[in-house]
């Protein structure tokens, strides 16, 4: 059974790169990345509901009122992270963009599971997890310099830095989230409306950020007509939120956060990769020279030692 843990883990992975991928199809077309992340946590609340529904899981809604506070708010990563996706991805590439969530994502994993926070359990930190932390920041180091060294980088020196920022910081939430809907299926006993619940809190959480952006004047109002021409995979963003949301929260607590963001990284990792190489999903390519390889393995390296320590 560890193994199928495993496996779902590396797979969700991948998902995460094709979603950031295809939103930008949403974002070009709806004008914002606010209103293209509202639109996608919407997909994802709706195939949720649906799912819900359909597996006879709403009556575990009840329970809602006697969860703590701090379980119910894990949500708020998700629009933190897609509203990052589409504003990185196209000034970073996949690759450089992914490889800061992916650093993120291990050094707030490794938080919670040495310090044992929001009901993880505890592992000892160990001589690999600190040999791991080291080659994930070694391996970020070399793929931000050669995406962004020379005339190819984007924008003045702090506005490159206030994006390599935003990029940790939207890794970093994702395995906060899923440390909260874990504790939070425990409580309800049931994944889907779990779910169900984070991808509610993430839609209107964004749809009150949108609301206000708009009447301030600070992002441009969203245009509903030109989600006709998006392609069919531009919609798949949304599916891909709510599966990898659903399978975390149910993977942490059989194999630990750390496994768990290791192999989601990897997969993350290698598809990003592919994705920025080939200029799949109307991206530019991005062919990855000897440096961002080396940086990719590094980091793969790191996240390899991390989970087998």
């Amino acid at each position: 059974m560890t193994l199928v843990f495993l496996a779902a883990a590396l797979a969700v992975g991948g998902l995460l790169a094709v979603q950031a991928s295809v939103n930008l199809q949403l974002g070009k077309a709806v004008g914002t990345p606010y209103g293209a992340a509202t639109v996608q946590l919407v997909v994802s609340t709706v195939a949720l509901a649906l799912v819900a529904a359909v597996a006879g899981g709403w009556g575990a809604l009840a329970g809602i009122g006697g969860v703590d506070a701090w379980k119910l708010v894990g949500g708020i990563a998700s629009p933190i992270y897609i509203t990052s996706a589409i504003v990185l991805f196209p000034r970073l590439g996949a690759l450089a963009s992914v490889g800061l969530f992916v650093t993120g994502q291990m050094f707030a994993s490794l938080v919670l599971d040495v310090g044992g926070l929001l009901e993880v359990r505890p592992r000892a930190l160990g001589p690999g997890m600190v040999l791991g932390a080291v080659a994930v920041l070694a391996g970020i180091v070399v793929v931000i310099r050669s995406q962004l060294g020379g005339d190819r980088a984007p924008g003045s020196l702090a506005a490159r830095f206030g994006w390599i920022a935003l990029g940790l910081v939207a890794g970093a939430v994702l395995p906060v989230q899923g440390a909260a809907n874990a504790a939070l299926r425990r409580d309800l006993g049931d994944p889907f409306v779990t779910g169900l619940w984070s991808f509610l809190v993430a839609t209107v959480t964004i749809a009150v950020v949108l609301v206000v952006l708009v009447s301030t004047a600070r992002t441009p109002r969203p245009r509903l007509a030109p989600l006709r021409t998006v392609p069919w995979w531009g919609w798949l963003g949304g599916l891909a939120a709510a599966t990898y949301v659903t399978v975390t929260f149910t993977v942490i607590p059989e194999i630990g956060a750390a496994t768990t963001i290791a192999l989601t990284v990897t997969g993350q990792q290698v598809l990003s990769a592919a994705i920025d190489h080939r200029g799949w999903f109307q991206l530019p390519a991005k062919p990855v020279t000897v440096g961002r390889m080396t940086g990719l393995a590094a980091l793969i390296v790191g996240c390899a030692l991390v989970q087998l320590a």
